[in-house]
């Protein structure tokens, strides 16, 4: 498994500080990031920070009807739910490198 049958120690530890540098500037990187989701053709949108704080909800006047207000709602609902799902992709993308390496550099077993 490791040259010599014994694993570098100082290596291993380099390459987990390495990682770990890598983790925290994604996860900075994504409380920067913003993403924005909508719903009624953009009679609502939601923009929230790549790890998941709602940050803005605009609602357009237009979408706002006293008497049926499940649908402003639903709305809104729906607006979050987007925002949510493009901060997950934006997580997936900035994480996944770096979930990929935690076992490959180590040796781990099920790596």
């Amino acid at each position: 498994m490791f040259p010599g049958g014994q694993p570098d120690m100082a290596e291993l530890l380099r390459q987990a500080q390495q990682m770990q540098q890598q983790l925290a500037d994604a996860q900075t990187e994504l409380a920067e990031a913003e993403v924005t989701g909508s719903a009624g053709g953009g009679l609502v949108t939601a923009t929230m920070t790549g790890s998941g704080e709602l940050t803005a909800l605009t609602i357009a006047p237009s979408a706002v009807d006293p008497d049926d207000v499940e649908t402003l709602q639903d709305l809104v609902v729906a607006a979050v739910r987007d925002a949510s799902r493009a901060a997950s992709e934006l997580t997936a993308e900035k994480m996944g490198p770096l979930a990929g390496g935690l076992g490959g550099g180590f040796g781990l077993p099920g790596a």
